[in-house]
């Protein structure tokens, strides 16, 4: 058994004898705990990690610049993204002060996460955006008088999302992005490259996407192995499942159309439930 074929077999459950390949790694068990109790057999292959940004000293300088003269509002994209500010806050020895700040300062999130991320340290967003998309973000804002506003906007890994940032600039306001976790590498590229020969191979039944990052380096070990377009096609063959409306669009721009996506709640277990029902109505 090679190290991708790293999965529990089951031999009972309404998903028994399907292959699914994970790409999570921070709740990679638990996900696939809740797919193995169905019966499933997960392959597991966690393709992206996730750390704090290496430009601490950005981070510090945004975080005294929303303290000592705190912005007009904060647009918060991930929950990941409040909770690594935070900690960065509190290795700073000023934790107090910035949900302090967070605490009077009107916020918009994207969608639920944040806010959930948010409640254990006594504050919470003001306004939920339309839709959990850089989208319903710009909808959210679009009916409100933003000339002259000091806007801090979180955002991740290297995505400079110049769709959100274009929008607050056209609108009038000054826009401060901070980034605060960066995306790496977490599995060996000879253990993509197996998952990749699986899925040509119509060996995994369905794979279900947790981020872009993950659909990024997918296609990008494809791209490097001279194998994208026989992959692009495996996956249109392939169930593929996304947790929401950002990872489907990903799906979307590189020509995937992906079969399961959660009607309204986008997290894992509406995302195990939806694929699951997926796979035993096809089944």
């Amino acid at each position: 058994m090679s190290g991708l074929e790293d999965r529990t077999h089951a031999v009972s459950g309404a998903l028994a004898g399907v292959r699914v390949a994970l790409p999570e790694s921070r709740a990679l068990e638990v996900f696939a705990g809740l797919l193995e109790r169905r019966g499933a057999e997960v392959w597991r292959c966690p393709l992206v990690a996730i750390h704090d940004s290496l430009d601490q000293a950005a981070i510090e300088s945004w975080l005294a610049s929303a303290i000592e003269a705190p912005f007009d509002r904060l647009i918060f994209l991930t929950g990941e993204g409040f909770t690594r500010l935070t900690g960065f806050a509190r290795r700073a020895g000023c934790e107090d002060a910035w949900l302090t700040a967070v605490a009077g300062t009107p916020t918009l999130v994207r969608g639920p996460k944040p806010g959930r991320a948010m409640k254990p340290f006594g504050v919470q967003p003001d306004a939920v955006a339309a839709a959990p998309t850089t989208e319903g973000i710009i909808q959210t804002l679009s009916a409100q008088d933003l000339h002259g506003q000091r806007i801090g906007v979180q955002l991740y890994g290297a995505e400079p999302n110049r769709r959100l940032l274009d929008f607050l600039r056209a609108a009038g306001a000054e826009a401060f992005p901070v980034w605060p976790y960066r995306y790496a590498d977490a599995a060996e590229t000879g253990r993509v490259s197996e998952l990749i020969e699986a899925l040509i191979a119509g060996q995994v039944d369905a794979i279900a996407f947790t981020s872009q990052a993950q659909v990024r380096r997918l296609l990008r070990v494809g791209l490097a192995d001279d194998r994208q377009d026989a992959l692009r096609e495996a996956l249109r063959r392939t169930i593929v499942a996304a947790i929401g409306p950002v990872v489907a669009d990903e799906l979307h721009a590189h020509g995937i159309t992906p079969t399961v996506v959660p009607d309204g709640r986008y997290f894992m277990k509406p995302l195990v439930s939806a694929l699951a029902r997926h796979l035993q109505a096809v089944a």
